[in-house]
């Protein structure tokens, strides 16, 4: 594992919460999977056994509708771990994982994990905490769905995706998101119509200037305001 990897990998709940010693025991259970672009790490429904943290790249969960429509829920990218919950509830998979663009993880088994738990409990505080702020998450989304119009979502969802994958430049701060407009219509939960058209307004006000699967933000107070 290279030292990028393991700063990566530093950065999830799961060790943080561990001194060097513990970090390093843990890393010898951790195995790499690659993914190609489009390429399905688990499918909703599936029998989970395994958590992950993004080494590369960037991975979305989803959950399908039963008319087959495909409903995002986030996005995560280096650093950011996920499938902790059926470490805790080892019923199916509530979500499918699939690379948005290739990627590798840091895959680590139930079976190795749990008794390292049982020998230092604040790992597991640091998933139940991590767990708890997906909740938080999740109430947020739904309560943004009631009382947010599409517009105001659509600025909230590019401030998240900013605050984790934006890169500043001379001309703005650059947020290649990696995303296709219906992905992002299926992220905010509206129509890839009205939320082009949200977009295209954003940049008519000189907010934001959009690019292939990415978007420059130029007034970021403004979006902020949009968002509230």
């Amino acid at each position: 594992m290279s030292d990028r990897d393991i700063e990566v990998l530093s950065k999830a709940p799961l060790f943080q919460a561990l001194d060097d010693a513990g970090a390093k025991a843990l890393r010898q259970h951790v195995s790499e999977v690659r993914l190609a672009r489009g390429q399905s790490l688990f499918h909703e429904g599936d029998t989970g056994d395994r958590l992950y943290v993004v080494l590369d790249g960037k991975i979305k969960l989803t959950r399908m509708a039963p008319d087959g429509r495909e409903n995002l829920l986030s996005v995560l990218g280096p650093g950011e771990m996920f499938g902790e919950l059926s470490l805790f509830d080892p019923r199916p998979r509530t979500a499918g994982a699939i690379a948005v663009t290739e990627c590798r993880l840091a895959g680590l088994g139930h079976d190795e994990l749990r008794p390292f738990l049982t020998a230092h409990p604040e790992v597991g505080i640091a998933l139940l905490q991590a767990l708890s702020e997906r909740l938080r998450r999740t109430n947020e989304v739904m309560a943004d769905l009631v009382f947010t119009d599409v517009p105001g979502r659509v600025a909230k969802a590019l401030l998240d995706l900013a605050e984790r994958f934006g890169q500043p430049t001379d001309n703005g701060l650059h947020v290649h998101h990696d995303l296709t407009q219906e992905e992002l219509a299926q992220l905010v939960g509206a129509s890839r119509e009205t939320v082009n058209k949200a977009l295209a307004d954003f940049a008519a006000r000189g907010w934001l200037r959009i690019e292939a699967r990415a978007v420059v933000i130029l007034d970021i107070e403004r979006l902020r305001k949009r968002s509230k």
